[in-house]
Parts: structure tokens; sequence; C-alpha cells
């Protein structure tokens, strides 16, 4: 059965919002090796819409960085499912847009034959938590505090405490600290 896992950046102060975070070339690294182990990332719309086309974009951008065209291409190469009811058309390759019921959609992604599903953004992932479906929590803790914004987890009714097991924790050269959480 393949594992589903979420990463995700945070700061300080558990505000998740993509537009305050810090990337440098340390992040990507640490970020494109859940993607080069997955052979599925998924998103919600808004995520989708804030990640393509800039990676594919980038991907494609000779002045770009070495960091961020090796991110950008492992992120452009994989393929995309996003659960949305209100987008039309993906405008990426390798991507198509599901409607149907997040749970059995998901029971059936976990049972098919591949490498691991790697769950994006904040909605989706939320989900995924009250309904039990996420194996790994792959948490980079930034250290700034933002003040305002979306919080992680925020929204998330549970009938019961998720316990985690931590596997791993590092510290990166830039202060962040990466934690990796397993369900029991």
């Amino acid at each position: 059965m393949r594992n589903v896992i979420y990463a995700i950046n945070i700061s300080l102060d558990g505000c998740c919002d993509h537009a305050k975070m810090i990337a440098d070339e340390e992040i990507l690294e640490y970020h494109a090796r859940p993607l080069r182990e997955s052979d599925l990332l998924v998103f919600g719309r808004k995520t989708f819409q804030l990640m393509v086309p800039y990676w594919p974009d980038v991907a494609k951008d000779e002045s770009a960085t070495k960091a961020d065209k090796e991110f950008a291409r492992t992120f452009d190469a994989i393929n995309k499912i996003v659960f949305s009811r209100t987008l039309d058309r993906a405008e990426s390759k390798n991507t198509r847009i599901v409607r149907g019921n997040l749970r059995e959609e998901f029971l059936k992604l976990k049972q098919e034959k591949g490498k691991d599903i790697l769950v994006g953004g904040v909605e989706i992932p939320s989900q995924l938590v009250e309904l039990g479906l996420i194996d790994e929590f792959r948490i980079l803790v930034q250290p700034i505090i933002v003040g305002e914004g979306r919080r992680l987890f925020d929204h998330v009714r549970r009938p019961e405490r998720l316990h985690l097991k931590l596997v791993e924790s590092k510290t990166l050269k830039s202060g962040f600290v990466a934690l990796h959480y397993v369900k029991p």
C-alpha cells in the first residue's frame, strides 16, 4: 500500500501562508527529496494554482538558480491530481482534475501500484487528517514569526487525538527545523 505524505512549511507561530515563507537552496533540496520518492502530487485548486504555472515556468527559465531549476524540473515531471469542483481544466501536463469523493479517491490511490503520494496545501490535507488518511507528516518550521495568516490544522476536527511518532528531526544550516512524523 502506498503512503500518503503531507509536506509543508510553517512559521514558528504556525502560519502556513506560502506568500510569507522563505525558499533558499537548502529548503528546495529538502522538499525535492520527498518529490523524488513520490510519483504523485495531490493538491486542492488554490495550492495548484500557486504552484502551476510558477514551477513549470522556472523549469524553463535559463536564468533561474541551479536549485530552483532542479526543484522545478522534479516538480514539473511528477504526475499531479487536483481536487476541485470549480477548475475547468489544468494548464499543466501530467495533471488531472478529480471531482469525486476525497475519501474514496484516496483509498483507491493508496491501493494502486506506485511510489508514495505527496500532498500539499492546507484544505485537502486538513480533510485527509480528519479522515485519518495521512501516513507521514514532514513539517519544515521556519525561524520566523509572521503574526498573521492561516494556521496549520486550524479547522481540523477529529473524534480523537492523532498521536504521531517522531522519526527524524534535523536542524538545517539556515535555522529551519525539519520534523518527520509517522502514524505508529
